[in-house]
């Protein structure tokens, strides 16, 4: 389940960012970046959380 939020929070980052860059909008792009940048932090501390006993 934490895998698939990560990958949703992802797609949905690389929406805005591809919206925001249609739109000439910098806010949209940036809340895009930090979201998938969120995510991917969040997607590897979900796998070492996973690995480690």
């Amino acid at each position: 389940m934490r895998y698939f939020l990560a990958i949703l929070a992802l797609a949905i980052g690389v929406a805005g960012i591809v919206y925001g860059g249609a739109d000439d909008s910098p806010g949209l792009q940036l809340l895009g970046v930090l979201l998938v940048i969120g995510a991917i932090v969040f997607g590897v501390r979900a796998a070492r959380r996973s690995r480690t006993p």
